[in-house]
């Protein structure tokens, strides 16, 4: 590992003790439990490892959100299992623990480190200018100065999103679908403006009107529940507004609001259903499978897996950003699983007709 040889401390940043931290070090036979201040510090490391750390921070969130928080964590798990690295990380419970954990993951002499979601962006920022010599990635975020070891992580969201919006008008019984989101952020509308053009494009080709609850892209209004917190009150409320206004399909983006939009569609009687995003939710969070369509995936855990993999095992680290389409996978709509026998064959061709017109070009899944 390479030696990190000063430790300054990053304008801003909390004592180490109060962020609310774990460090996890790879599977071994044993393992030391290090206690400084409130924070517990457990490694683990193992005999055969690659002398090389990955490690992450997430936002608030959690590790367990079902969302991009928990795909990124699978993907430093399986660069643990599958390359030998050595991990560590750092959960958030807090927008003021995110500038003392990456302190923690610097502390730690990371190699690379990944600072998880939109939310992290100023303080990854400062992280990655006061120390130029390690490098870090920015998932879902951007740079913001002339930082040359900070790698943007980035999805066309609107390319799957499109997908699930023209899969959600097809499925529709009233004609009528909902989206909202958690914050009002690139990062959230992308996905709700690619379900809008989607959802109309399904209007325009067969002359059935379609009504798209939430978000109006022209005008980027919209419904948000202001956080990313798991299964929010308000987002509930949210999904039963639009159920009553006719919603048999439900686009939540912006986290784990799976069990809220459970709730609201049994409260209501209905048979509605929901889209999901970041991950595949009917196979990951099975306990939703029978409301879940499909899923708007953004793929983290591979793009975490093979940055990791390029650096660990070849030494090779670009601040070039990574951007995940349809293209090359970074992003695509999830199996229908329990409902493919209510998807019809003309409707599932018609998708993978879309699908390679995003790729080519043929379609503009912004308009």
């Amino acid at each position: 590992m390479k030696a990190i040889t000063a430790k300054r401390t990053l304008a801003g940043i909390a004592a180490l003790g109060a962020a609310a931290l774990v460090l996890a070090g790879c599977a071994a036979d044993t393992a030391e439990e290090v206690v400084s201040g409130d924070t517990t510090v457990e490694e683990a490391p193992a005999a055969d490892q690659l002398d090389f750390r990955a490690c992450a921070v997430s936002d608030e969130a959690s590790w367990n959100d079902n969302s991009f928080n928990e795909a990124v964590f699978d993907g430093l798990m399986q660069a643990e299992s599958e390359l030998g690295v050595q991990v560590s990380e750092a959960e958030s419970q807090s927008a003021e623990d995110y500038p003392g954990n990456l302190q923690a993951m610097v502390d730690a002499n990371c190699d690379v480190i990944f600072a998880v979601g939109f939310n992290l962006i100023d303080d990854v920022n400062i992280a990655a200018q006061a120390y130029p010599d390690i490098s870090m990635v920015t998932v879902d975020g951007f740079v913001t100065g002339d930082s040359e070891n900070l790698k943007p992580v980035v999805y066309r969201m609107v390319e799957s999103s499109y997908l699930a919006g023209y899969l959600a008008a097809a499925y529709s019984t009233s004609k009528v679908v909902g989206t909202y989101g958690g914050l009002q952020i690139d990062a959230v509308t992308d996905f709700m403006t690619g379900f809008y053009f989607g959802a109309k494009a399904y209007e325009t080709e067969t002359g059935t009107a379609v009504t798209v609850l939430g978000w109006d892209p022209i005008a980027a209004e919209g419904q948000f529940w202001g956080s990313f917190a798991p299964n929010d009150a308000t987002g509930k409320s949210i999904a039963a507004a639009q159920l009553e206004q006719g919603a048999d399909v439900l686009f939540p983006v912006g986290g784990d609001q799976f069990g809220a939009g459970t709730e609201a569609i049994k409260e209501a009687g209905g048979t509605a259903v929901m889209i999901g995003v970041d991950k595949d939710i009917a196979l990951t969070a099975p306990e939703y499978a029978e409301f879940i369509l499909t899923s708007a995936e953004k793929r983290m855990g591979a793009a975490t897996f093979d940055i990791i993999e390029d650096y660990a095992l070849n030494g090779t680290f670009s601040a070039e950003t990574y951007t995940g389409t349809l293209a090359n996978g970074g992003t695509d709509i999830s199996p229908f699983y329990e409902f493919d026998s209510l998807v019809s064959q003309e409707i599932k061709d018609r998708l993978a007709e879309l699908k390679q017109g995003i790729i080519d070009g043929s379609i503009d899944p912004v308009s």
